[in-house]
């Protein structure tokens, strides 16, 4: 059993790895078997499809971005503070990929969503539940940010957690298009200006 399940992970680390990397479409299952080091047969055993994988692949993905976001935006500092160290940890992120692999990758889902989304769309609607549940996360900070006064009272919270992950997305796509994660530096300030944070409050945040 244990064989089984790490010829699995190998074929799932594989897939997440070159679908950064190249993108789904060019992707074979061969490559990507090869890339696991694993035998033809053993995808199809777990797999019924490279679509089947890239399901899986979005969904572990989101597991652990998931845990991560819940772990910052849930912790116990300040609503403001809260953000910028999402802010501060996406950059993080890009920057060790970049270290890694000498460019910036970029986001799984944002790059699916701008290669699949008038493709595939299964794989479509689960990016879609996925970014609003990034949504959903960043909605309940910025409503805390607002019953704190530390965001404007006319701010939409809905509406402000939807920009602040379009701008995520954008200042991403941005950094892997230059490579350079530095591209994410603006995150804060347009964050603080999106929430229309007090000047007193932008002192005690920096």
């Amino acid at each position: 059993m244990g064989r089984t399940s790490d010829a699995r992970n190998k074929i799932l680390d594989a897939a997440a790895t070159l679908i950064e990397q190249r993108g789904y479409s060019a992707l074979g299952v061969a490559e990507i078997c090869a890339a696991a080091g694993v035998p033809k047969g053993s995808f199809y055993y777990f797999f019924e499809s490279k679509q089947s994988l890239a399901h899986t692949v979005i969904d572990e993905h989101w597991i652990t971005q998931r845990r991560q976001w819940e772990q910052l935006l849930g912790s116990e500092h300040d609503p403001l503070r809260r953000l910028r160290d999402l802010f501060e940890a996406t950059e993080e992120i890009q920057h060790a990929g970049q270290q890694k692999a000498g460019v910036v990758a970029g986001c799984l889902f944002g790059n699916l969503a701008l290669e699949l989304s008038n493709q595939a769309e299964e794989i479509r609607g689960r990016l879609q539940e996925i970014f609003e549940e990034q949504i959903s996360l960043i909605e309940q900070v910025v409503v805390e940010a607002k019953e704190r006064g530390l965001a404007g009272p006319s701010v939409d919270a809905r509406e402000a957690a939807r920009s602040i992950v379009a701008q995520i997305e954008g200042r991403v796509l941005l950094a892997k298009l230059l490579n350079d994660p530095a591209q994410l530096e603006m995150l804060w300030r347009n964050c603080l200006d999106l929430l229309q944070v007090p000047v007193e409050a932008r002192t005690t945040t920096n």
